[in-house]
């Protein structure tokens, strides 16, 4: 860093709740937006899937049993389009076939009603911390990377207030390797995740835009993009 702030960026999760209790669902929204959560709620299945497609939210509460398409429905259509997305079912039945339904469909985890707030609060912060892409998701697409504030959506590098455009490719590879950061990142499956395939020629573009993204982080000394022969590379980054 030379001579100028850091900016500093105010992280939410966002959460879908879709809940036909609208009682119980105002009560949940107050409850987790003063435990400084950023909550949407939804009266229907619908409505929630809406929601989805045209927003980005970190996890999804999802009453069971809910008008025009019920939790379990609306937990496939979302996995659908995210099947990475934490999803906690909320329902008043509690029988071992329910469960096992919600598990199969990619639910992490369930609470049956009548519950108490702090159980479900504890739930969603279990869940939060074992799913490594929450971490780096922020409002808008906006990350912060060391010194530099990353806009995904945008496909740009800000430092000291000089913004830099970067390509789409580069963008992409850039999310991936902070998503991923600190850990070992294997060469052919950020060539799968990126290209769909494990090519040589591919490779060979991949370490020109490793290179170019390099030079792109080089005014922040402590951002590393370090070679591991063999297997991949490492996006060592300050936490």
């Amino acid at each position: 860093m030379r001579g100028c702030e850091i900016p500093m960026l105010k992280q939410k999760i966002k959460i879908l709740l879709a809940e036909d209790d609208l009682n119980l669902g105002v009560l949940l929204v107050d409850y987790l937006e003063s435990e400084g959560f950023d909550v949407m709620l939804c009266k229907d299945g619908e409505l929630a899937l809406k929601a989805f497609e045209n927003n980005q939210f970190d996890l999804c509460l999802l009453d069971v049993m809910m008008p025009k398409m019920d939790g379990f429905a609306l937990a496939k259509a979302i996995k659908l389009q995210d099947k990475k997305i934490p999803v906690i079912f909320i329902t008043a039945k509690s029988l071992k076939e329910d469960k096992l339904k919600g598990y199969d469909l990619g639910g992490d985890d369930y609470i049956t009603k009548p519950f108490d707030e702090e159980e479900l609060l504890w739930k969603i912060k279990a869940v939060v911390r074992r799913i490594p892409d929450t971490k780096s998701k922020v409002t808008n697409g906006i990350i912060l990377i060391g010194s530099y504030t990353f806009d995904f959506n945008n496909q740009s590098l800000t430092i000291c207030n000089t913004t830099k455009r970067i390509t789409e490719k580069e963008s992409d590879i850039l999310n991936y390797l902070y998503t991923h950061r600190n850990k070992v990142i294997k060469r052919e499956e950020l060539l799968k995740e990126l290209w769909g395939e494990n090519d040589y020629f591919l490779g060979r573009s991949l370490d020109v835009f490793i290179s170019k993204i390099r030079k792109y982080l080089k005014e922040d000394s402590r951002l590393n993009i370090e070679n591991v022969f063999g297997v991949g590379f490492v996006f060592n980054v300050p936490e």
